[in-house]
């Protein structure tokens, strides 16, 4: 085996130690199980623990900016470094508070805590990322299993922690750990050194590849690109759905009838729904294209809406489990298929702030689904927000036939 074949096979040594530091790194996605003790104990009202979810999805995207810029000047190790700082800063102030003020929860989870974890997202996936060109749809997805599947992960585990060791213990417990996690990724791992040749992606038969020469695209071009805006407000509609049906994913199926305890259960199955979502689209994206990948996503959104309304129209537990478990899905393939796409439509040279980018349709689908709860509150029912949620679906659908050329 020569050195060039060895510095290669390194590749997959990074991609696991990403996928676990995503892992770790997810669980700001499991606001809705460390949220519990803050209401109980420091008696927050829902709808500011609501407006922290929202801020934190604001700074997670800001981050993603931050850590792009942060790893093209000072490298990968660096920006690690700060974001485990950030991290571990923002759950340990967070376990310190003492209710007297909703904003310094804001600033220690959402703003800290936030602004850490988007600048570890990026720097891990655009680093890892660089390593398989040939593999773009695999890697991304293995990426985003690991940070989807961290809700019901380490957000179980932290929730029997909280239990048997109180909240405060258990969130200084977590920052540490996922402190420690990301120090260790940026010790780890590197970008491909210069002069490597990494494998090609190969030409996919029956038209699955593009019909453009593909280029390194500035962030700048990139924006200037009318596929790009249609992309990225299709995508925002989309990533909706899943955004809000997992901010009340318990209560709409006690809503319907279930029992508390399968209500709580089909929370984690949405997670699990979700990381199996962001792999099975990666591989899907590599096998048939972008344009066929985006469409079926778009689908399969459509129908998560459909079924779940039905679900609330005819209040049938089953239907709900249905619809949840296409929602998981459906809502997993969105940040793989934003990875991939970036990386197939604008080039790997510019991909960390690309990316960094694109992934500000988080922040519209956490407003989309702040609007979608304000209707849930007015309307007294889960009709409207699903209505809401079906017409998106059916205008990302309009979009999505549009996006052809870079």
């Amino acid at each position: 085996m020569n050195a060039d074949q060895k510095k290669l096979n390194i590749r997959w040594l990074y991609l696991a130690v990403g996928v676990v530091a995503l892992l770790f790194a997810g669980i700001i996605y499991g606001w809705s199980i460390l949220k519990a003790p803050l209401a109980s104990e420091l008696h927050w009202a829902d709808n500011q623990l609501a407006l922290n979810f929202t801020l934190t999805m604001c700074f997670f995207c800001l981050g993603g900016i931050a850590g792009g810029v942060l790893s093209k000047r000072a490298g990968t190790r660096i920006s690690l470094i700060l974001a485990a700082v950030l991290s571990c800063l923002g759950f340990f102030l967070t376990a310190r508070l003492d209710g007297g003020s909703v904003a310094m929860l804001y600033v220690s989870y959402g703003l800290l805590a936030g602004l850490g974890i988007g600048i570890a997202y990026n720097v891990i996936i655009s680093t890892v990322s660089a390593w398989f060109p040939d593999k773009k749809g695999v890697c991304s997805g293995a990426l985003m299993m690991g940070f989807g599947a961290s809700a019901l992960v380490v957000g179980n585990t932290i929730s029997v922690l909280m239990d048997s060791i109180g909240w405060r213990n258990a969130f200084t417990g977590l920052g540490v750990v996922l402190g420690a996690v990301l120090l260790a990724t940026g010790f780890i791992i590197n970008l491909p050194p210069a002069g490597l040749e990494l494998p090609k992606a190969e030409k996919k038969a029956g038209g699955a590849s593009e019909d453009f020469e593909p280029r390194d695209y500035t962030p700048g071009e990139m924006l200037r690109r009318f596929a790009f805006w249609r992309a990225f407000v299709c995508i925002v509609f989309l990533a909706a759905v899943g955004n809000t049906v997992i901010s009340f994913a318990r209560d709409l199926a006690i809503s319907v009838g279930a029992e508390a305890a399968l209500a709580t259960t089909l929370v984690g199955v949405l997670s699990v729904c979700n990381g199996l979502g962001r792999i099975a689209t990666g591989a899907i994206f590599d096998k048939i294209g972008r344009r066929k990948t985006m469409l079926l996503a778009n689908v399969v959104a459509i129908a998560a809406a459909g079924v779940t309304l039905l679900s609330v129209f005819t209040s049938s537990v089953p239907l709900c489990i249905v619809g949840l478990c296409v929602t998981g899905f459906s809502y997993g393939s969105c940040p793989t298929i934003s990875s991939a796409f970036v990386s197939a439509f604008y080039g790997t040279k510019h991909f960390s702030m690309n990316f960094s980018i694109m992934n500000f349709n988080l922040m519209g689908a956490s407003l989309l689904a702040t609007v979608s709860s304000m209707l849930l509150t007015s309307a007294g029912t889960y009709v409207a927000p699903f209505a809401l949620l079906l017409a998106l679906s059916a205008v990302a659908l309009v979009l999505n036939f549009s996006v052809k050329k870079p």
